[in-house]
């Protein structure tokens, strides 16, 4: 079976030992990548917002919002994976309603928490499967619509300014919102990555991992790396990594192997 992509992790705990112990124990596992931590509710929020966890660690009791509050605040469809980690089983009930993909009881063993690992890298890897098939499926079907725009209107604070599509290079998530790379400016864009990928032409700009989709006319070079990933060199000598997920959406749009 090919080995998933790393997951990044974030640990919600007010307790620090409680992180720590959950943090070692992530560090020994092959296919656990960046560990974050947040001591309160109103931090796990902004983190999850911004940094778009894999999976989420959540203690029930916290100061500033609940782990319920927490998952209310940030809304089912940004929610991450989540395993809630506490010392109060009377939140079970409470916690599946919410969705929860399991519910570690304090104190845990080491073989509980693993059994809970695995189910988060099945469900994660069933996710990316059809997200990866879906992108297949929309780049193999019928041509684009020419509704497609060939600007994006871009709003900020102070103005609101047109960039054309084709002077993108590349464009990376950056939270809730993504940044546009065009012609050696960096432009933000309050739209999500997922988002504004339907709003492009998969011919020209390509996903090429979850955070970064790219233009194909802006890429110099790919440099193969160990394990099936790539490095993009774009044009501009920016360096941009190709995760084995999307790899095969990237082939296909070259028509040919890398």
């Amino acid at each position: 079976m090919r080995q998933a992509e790393t997951m990044r992790v974030l640990i919600a705990d007010d307790e620090a030992p409680a992180r720590r112990r959950l943090a070692d124990l992530l560090r020994d596992d092959p296919l656990v990548g960046e560990i974050l931590e947040a001591s309160d509710g109103r931090m796990a929020v902004q983190m999850i917002l911004e940094h778009q966890p894999d999976l989420l660690l959540l203690d029930v009791q916290m100061p500033e919002l609940t782990g319920l509050e927490v998952i209310a605040a940030v809304g089912a469809a940004r929610l991450p994976l989540t395993i809630f980690v506490t010392a109060y089983d009377q939140h079970a009930i409470s916690a599946f309603q919410a969705n929860a993909l399991d519910y570690l009881l304090k104190p845990f063993s080491d073989e509980r928490l693993q059994a809970a690992m695995e189910r988060a890298r099945q469900r994660l890897a069933d996710r990316q499967l059809r997200a990866f098939g879906e992108s297949v499926a929309r780049m193999l079907g019928t041509q684009p619509p020419t509704a497609l725009p060939d600007r994006l209107l871009v709003k900020s604070t102070r103005a609101t300014q047109f960039v054309r599509v084709a002077d993108i290079d590349w464009i990376e998530s950056a939270g809730v919102h993504v940044i546009l790379h065009t012609q050696g400016k960096q432009v933000l864009h309050r739209i999500s990555l997922s988002e504004l990928s339907t709003q492009l032409d998969p011919r020209t700009h390509v996903r090429v991992h979850r955070s970064l989709i790219v233009n194909i006319d802006s890429i110099a070079q790919l440099e193969p790396l160990s394990h099936g990933e790539f490095d993009i060199v774009m044009k501009d000598g920016a360096r941009r990594r190709v995760s084995r997920t999307y790899r095969a959406l990237l082939e296909q749009r070259l028509g040919q192997s890398l």
